[in-house]
């Protein structure tokens, strides 16, 4: 395997990690632009077989976050990151980068929250609604900042590169 691919992965998701970390926004040029050039690559290394397994990668991956984006949770931008990082890594590693995302996520999101750079009361809110059956879960999210306060979102992209990059230099390389 060549030293390009995974420089051109890394810097792929550096500039996704800084347009998130700005903007709080993943571009589709991006994102479904980096899905593209992972299916060509996959058709380059493996044909058919190497798309499918490609895009198997990519459904998987996106299918996690698919019920949050529903829930508006997630944002669809995280969604097509995370399936343009399911078609570079296709459908086995693409499982493997979804556990360590996961994990990137759970760090991420203690580290906001101990920083102050989210608000804590949409975790607090849930937590009370799941366990506090006296708790009036209308005035409660009523209190609730606004889903669009920069303090109420979290840059999952980050997460999702940090989970990428990973399973890129944990296991055997970029496509084996």
């Amino acid at each position: 395997m060549s030293v390009w691919l995974p420089l051109l992965f890394s810097l792929w998701l550096v500039a996704l990690c800084a347009t998130d970390l700005r903007s709080r926004r993943l571009p589709n040029a991006l994102t479904l632009g980096g899905a593209a050039v992972a299916l060509v690559l996959h058709a380059a290394a493996g044909g058919g077989e190497g798309i499918q397994d490609s895009l198997e990668g990519g459904l998987i991956c996106a299918a996690l976050l698919f019920v949050p984006f529903l829930l508006k949770a997630a944002g669809g931008g995280d969604v097509k990151m995370l399936f343009a990082v399911g078609c570079f890594f296709g459908s086995r590693r693409g499982l493997e980068a979804l556990f360590y995302t996961s994990l990137a996520g759970l760090v991420l999101a203690l580290a906001f929250l101990v920083l102050g750079r989210v608000d804590r009361s949409r975790l607090v809110h849930w937590a009370r609604c799941v366990f506090d059956w006296r708790y009036d879960r209308h005035a409660g999210r009523a209190a609730l900042p606004p889903k669009t306060s920069e303090k109420a979102r979290l840059p999952f992209g980050l997460a999702i590169a940090a989970g990428a990059w990973l399973e890129l230099f944990l296991a055997r390389g970029a496509l084996g």
